[in-house]
């Protein structure tokens, strides 16, 4: 399993790259004044609010309070996670991402000559379909099944002629690539030691991952022997359950951004394309994971899985929704779609039309609905017996839900169903969590924010050695985080804004410093450095007060506490006011 990719690493990301080169390719930006301007890529305007900041490396929306670093952008844009995001920078910035392995950093295993031979395959593929003398049979199938070349061309559907070593012959030239074929997935070895390929005779559907790279390829048999579709096998790059077949096209075409439809296979995602639904992704003849649900909800808030009307349709949807369950957080939906009896995405589109598809998909049953139409069928709701079993099979599924709307209402409308007064004791839920530092900075603590948002703005503030150092000592909320935000800059001088924030792993924390970074700052910047002494000067005056009553109420003093005392009363600091 890969490492921590080292802070020290983010920080040189960060310094090696300009988060406007990074935003201005996919949202075209303008220059206004000494920041950059555009209308916001994640909420509709007319007029721009959307701001990016060369000197802070940082981008804020002032309409919808979108905010982050250039790693930020491409989770949010691009829907990546934090890792993918890095290693996109790091390629771009021509760099390697370590990881920390034992105490150590290594560069991460380096699978480029895999993607390399599986993209060349595609290729290769695609241009069978085009050229090869018994390729007729493979556009035959597509014709019948309705699909354009064009919708062909978008995904890469080609072609893998019959015979055993056409795709190694066409690109193996030396003894390590065997070796690199077969660890792609690509080719098998015979008893005898000799190389074949893996897909024959077949329809192929390359799978490409978050990145558009491709991972793996889907065979649809023509005729013959072997199973109707076959996969690739699991390999360094490839792995059924963390990948989605489609998702990085409804990313790229931000078709999914409120709705994404999961459904079974390759055809039913490339048939529903064909009549304009390009909000589909397809499961890999695997059963939905908990790694898919990240991947979806991260894309949109709400899922539809797509499944047979028949009982394994059912029995697999249920299993879908016991993995969904602890992903339900606020803001998400899932819903269960069940198809008339011997129909699937492909047929029904294609009898019905586009627009009665996309209406079964509105009207599809919500979680909470199959969830309770499941259990009411095992049981006699109109019998006591039957009510308490319902309600002893739906509290421990109800449980697994995180703490949120969701959560309270299934509780109410149990009770409804079973007439029991739901006392909600749950042994399994996690402790209340501890706020984050970022949240104990209130408005009661003003002066630690204000010196938290001037570093922010401007870190090498923590550079001038002529500032006071007592305040580190206060009892006051947010001065650690302070504290360390200091150090930090102090042990790496040239570090930036964002990379002040992405240094941590709290993510709360992160968005709180983020959401800070982006208020508004209403004084010049040539006051900054008077403004970031001063605070701490007060910050400093008010622990000299609190230390001056904490030491005059107690009786009894040792020689170091005396000494204190003396100096804080020869100040005269411990008479006066803290500043307000």
């Amino acid at each position: 399993m890969a490492g921590r990719i080292p802070p020290e690493f983010i920080d040189q990301l960060l310094a090696r790259i300009d988060i406007v080169d990074v935003i201005d390719k996919h949202v075209p930006l303008k220059k206004a004044g000494k920041e950059y301007q555009a209308c916001c890529p994640f909420h509709t305007e007319k007029t721009p609010s959307f701001t990016v900041s060369r000197q802070k490396q940082f981008y804020h929306c002032f309409g919808c309070g979108a905010h982050g670093s250039a790693i930020g952008f491409l989770m949010d844009y691009d829907h990546m996670g934090f890792v993918e995001a890095v290693e996109e920078l790091a390629r771009d910035a021509g760099l390697e991402v370590p990881r920390e392995q034992g105490g150590s950093s290594k560069p991460a295993e380096d699978f480029s000559r895999l993607y390399q031979l599986l993209e060349q395959a595609s290729h290769f593929f695609q241009q069978q379909l085009r050229q090869h003398p018994q390729a007729s049979q493979a556009v035959d199938y597509l014709r019948r099944r309705g699909l354009s070349g064009e919708i062909a061309r978008d995904f890469g559907i080609g072609y893998a002629p019959p015979g055993w070593d056409h795709l190694f012959s066409h690109l193996a030239k030396e003894s390590q690539d065997i070796r690199a074929l077969q660890a792609a997935g690509l080719v098998s070895i015979a008893d005898s030691g000799k190389p074949y390929d893996r897909f024959r005779n077949r329809i192929m559907f390359p799978i490409v991952d978050a990145r558009g790279r491709v991972a793996g390829f889907g065979g649809r048999i023509l005729d013959g022997d072997g199973p109707k579709y076959l996969n690739s096998p699991e390999t360094p790059v490839f792995r059924k359950g963390e990948i989605l077949y489609g998702l990085y096209d409804v990313r790229r075409s931000h078709a999914g951004k409120q709705q994404i439809l999961v459904v079974e296979g390759y055809m039913d995602v490339v048939a529903l394309a064909q009549f304009g639904i390009r909000n589909v992704v397809a499961t890999l003849g695997t059963a939905t994971t908990e790694r898919h649900l990240e991947l979806l909800f991260r894309t949109a808030p709400r899922v539809v899985f797509c499944f047979d009307g028949d009982r394994a349709g059912r029995e697999a949807a249920w299993k879908a929704l016991q993995t969904a369950l602890p992903s339900m957080k606020t803001g998400r939906e899932a819903r269960f779609l069940f198809l008339p009896e011997g129909e699937d995405p492909d047929t029904l589109v294609r009898s019905k039309g586009a627009d009665a598809f996309r209406e079964l998909v509105a009207n599809a049953p919500t979680l909470s609905g199959f969830l309770f139409e499941h259990l009411r069928e095992q049981v006699d709701t109109s019998t006591l017996d039957g009510r308490a079993r319902l309600a002893d099979m739906a509290k421990p599924l109800i449980a697994r839900i995180p703490p949120g709307s969701l959560h309270d209402l299934m509780h109410q409308e149990l009770a409804h169903l079973t007439g029991l007064e739901m006392k909600e004791a749950r042994a399994d839920a996690p402790a209340p969590e501890r706020p984050p530092r970022g949240a104990e900075i209130g408005r009661e603590n003003s002066l630690v924010r204000h010196a938290i948002r001037l570093l922010l703005e401007e870190p090498r503030l923590a550079l001038d050695e002529n500032l006071p150092a007592d305040w580190r000592s206060s009892k006051r909320k947010g001065i650690h985080l302070l504290a360390e935000l200091i150090d930090l800059v102090r042990n790496q001088p040239d570090t930036r804004s964002s990379a002040l924030i992405e240094r941590w792993q709290d993510e709360r924390l992160k968005k709180h410093l983020a959401e800070l970074a982006s208020t508004r700052l209403n004084i010049p910047e040539e006051s900054y450095p008077v403004e970031f002494r001063h605070a701490l000067e007060r910050l400093t005056n008010q622990y000299h007060k609190e230390l001056y009553a904490e030491l005059i109420q107690q009786r009894s003093l040792t020689d170091e506490q005396k000494e204190q005392l003396r100096q804080l009363t020869k100040s005269k600091l411990g008479s006066q006011s803290a500043d307000p």
